[in-house]
């Protein structure tokens, strides 16, 4: 059987997610497709809206045959980090194709990317390090880079699945066997787009906003979603008062060994926090051209997790393959690979597998607090079967 995977995070899972899936089944001809997906944070520092067992019941109901956890030391990370904990993943359960979506119009050849940039990634580091301009994002100074290689790439650095598709790329390209790469142009509607442009496809983005707006969604997602979205609807500020209360009570010294903290913005969260009354509006204080709004999300939610570096080192020496769910063709596949896997399949998490996910065990614990109807994320869970 062979396995096509896709990395993504469906929140909520939509109709443009399905049209991926189908496409994916359609260009790669495989037998199984396989989701690398996020868990109940994601790679912008966000809440999921609901939690990662709804979406992944959604993904199985809609052409997906295996859903996999991104973990959290992989899923809340910058585009290079979280395509390297997705790609390494399905590459781990045996993939053969990795299919991703694109905001480009043009045809671009992500393998012949890939390969060039794995070849000449001592030269980018040091000019990335060389021309890097803290007022710049990291998408911009990359471009700064390309354009010194003399690269022709037509790279948009305002479309976050175009900078992904790179990511991909380029941490495919670092395997011992990639995979083959399928890129799809996104269908109607952009990342970012927050209204309702098309009659059944819409952005997450705009989905989100139109379910807190109480809005009308039905025309873009399937029934399965539509279930889950009445139990539940979580947001970034249901964590405020917790936020609140982790930065002022830690002193400055352990806010600044918080992963990725920067002494200077350490200080200036102390300074702003106590006057905020809002999650948004300590972002909005928080947040500069040196310091993206997405950064900053991420920054707070180790924050409010209390993630250390030496944690996410930690993470990443123990990987895994945790399955939330599968259909049946989804399960013979597994039952065909399971013998030859080298990372550590888990279906059901005991003390032992409990020792591997410890971070992302502490994120859904925290999770659960922003809803009393949220139930235990981890333990006493059973794989879904479709």
């Amino acid at each position: 059987m062979k396995a096509c995977g896709v990395i993504v995070e469906y929140n909520p899972f939509h109709n443009g997610h399905r049209y991926h899936l189908e496409q994916a089944r359609c260009k790669s001809q495989a037998d199984v497709i396989i989701c690398a997906m996020s868990g109940n944070f994601l790679q912008r520092g966000e809440a999921a809206i609901i939690d990662k067992w709804q979406r992944a019941n959604s993904a199985l109901q809609n052409g997906a045959d295996i859903v996999l956890e991104l973990p959290f030391e992989w899923a809340v990370q910058s585009a290079d980090y979280f395509a390297q904990g997705g790609v390494n993943m399905l590459a781990a359960i045996g993939c053969e194709y990795l299919c991703f979506g694109t905001d480009s119009h043009k045809k671009i050849d992500y393998q012949h990317i890939g390969q060039f940039l794995h070849q000449r990634r001592q030269q980018l580091d040091q000019l990335f390090h060389q021309t890097a301009d803290e007022k710049l994002s990291y998408a911009e100074n990359m471009i700064r880079v390309f354009q010194a290689l003399e690269m022709d790439i037509p790279f948009d650095h305002k479309q976050p699945n175009h900078i992904l598709g790179l990511s991909y790329a380029k941490a495919n390209s670092q395997l011992p066997k990639p995979m083959e790469l399928l890129a799809i142009e996104r269908k109607n509607s952009g990342y970012h787009d927050e209204g309702f442009t098309s009659e059944t496809i819409a952005s997450a983005t705009a989905i989100r906003r139109g379910i807190f707006c109480g809005e009308e969604i039905t025309p873009y997602v399937p029934t399965s979603s539509l279930d889950h979205l009445e139990d539940q609807k979580v947001c970034l500020e249901d964590y405020f008062p917790y936020l609140k209360f982790r930065i002022l009570t830690m002193d400055l010294a352990s806010l600044k060994q918080i992963y990725q903290m920067e002494a200077g913005l350490a200080v200036r969260m102390k300074k702003c926090i106590a006057s905020c009354e809002s999650y948004e509006s300590f972002v909005n204080q928080l947040k500069s051209k040196r310091y993206s709004q997405t950064r900053i999300q991420r920054l707070l939610l180790y924050c409010l997790l209390n993630v250390k570096e030496a944690e996410i080192k930690k993470s990443w020496q123990n990987p895994s393959l945790r399955v939330l769910g599968f259909t049946e063709k989804g399960q013979k596949y597994l039952q065909q690979v399971k013998k030859s896997l080298a990372w550590p399949l888990i279906a059901r998490v005991g003390k032992k597998q409990a020792e591997q996910l410890f971070l992302t065990i502490r994120a859904d614990e925290v999770y659960q607090l922003a809803h009393s109807k949220i139930q235990e994320q981890n333990f006493s869970r059973a794989v879904i079967r479709i």
